[in-house]
């Protein structure tokens, strides 16, 4: 049962974007509007306005009920493996970095397609959450939601098939932009192929033989002695 439990960050996560998406949903139209012209983003708000803020305020509001369910079940049942994995604060420096990048890159596609859709949630976190559970939990045996048995990597695949299956049939292209890049940075931070301390560390060490001068300690000691 102590494994079953909820976690601190991700109950933080899931209080904060609950409380915040049932004020909004049971606001009316009018005070929906003005809330969202200062905490949802989308191209038009951040490129237009330059509302830079919104990019980490918009993942705190949901505006979907069935999807604001749908996380609070992903926050329970499987956030908590990985935030006992890295510890709370990786967990949050997870979440936000996956949430900046999927919000960021859906602001640019709206940019390019189109800039009045709105881009609110932890959907990239949560996707690329689940890519991460796929990595570090490849073998782990799973029962998704209690009824389907199968591996991590099983469920990592299927979530990424059912995300491009709910792109193309729905045409939500500045969403699953955001998304795809979410999932994309998730990978290179679990794999390990995104390592910006030890490319800095690899570049010091290297600027710090190039003031290095090979000594021959042979023809040195000849050169003292004649």
């Amino acid at each position: 049962m102590r494994n079953l439990s909820i976690t601190r960050g991700a109950l933080g996560l899931l209080f904060v974007e609950v409380g915040l998406s049932l004020v909004y949903l049971m606001s009316d139209d009018q005070a929906k509007a003005a809330l969202a012209s200062w905490v949802v983003a989308s191209a038009d708000q951040v490129w237009g306005s330059f509302k830079l803020w919104t990019l980490v305020t918009t993942s705190l509001f949901e505006i979907d009920f069935i999807s604001l369910i749908f996380h609070a079940l992903i926050l329970w049942m499987f956030m908590p493996t990985l935030e006992r994995w890295w510890g709370m604060r990786k967990f949050l420096l997870f979440a936000l970095w996956t949430c900046l990048a999927g919000n960021t890159a859906a602001s640019l596609a709206g940019l390019a397609l189109g800039g009045g859709v709105a881009i609110t949630g932890l959907d990239p976190f949560v996707f690329a959450a689940i890519v991460a559970f796929g990595i570090l939990y490849a073998k782990q045996p799973v029962q998704f939601f209690g009824v389907l048995p199968m591996t991590g990597r099983q469920m990592m695949i299927g979530i990424i098939a059912f995300v491009g299956l709910f792109i193309v049939i729905g045409a939500q292209w500045v969403i699953g932009v955001g998304y795809l890049a979410a999932m994309g940075v998730s990978w290179l931070l679990v794999s390990g192929k995104w390592q910006p301390r030890l490319w800095y560390l690899r570049w010091k060490h290297k600027r710090a033989r190039r003031h290095l001068k090979v000594v021959d300690r042979g023809r040195d000691d000849q050169h003292w002695m004649n």
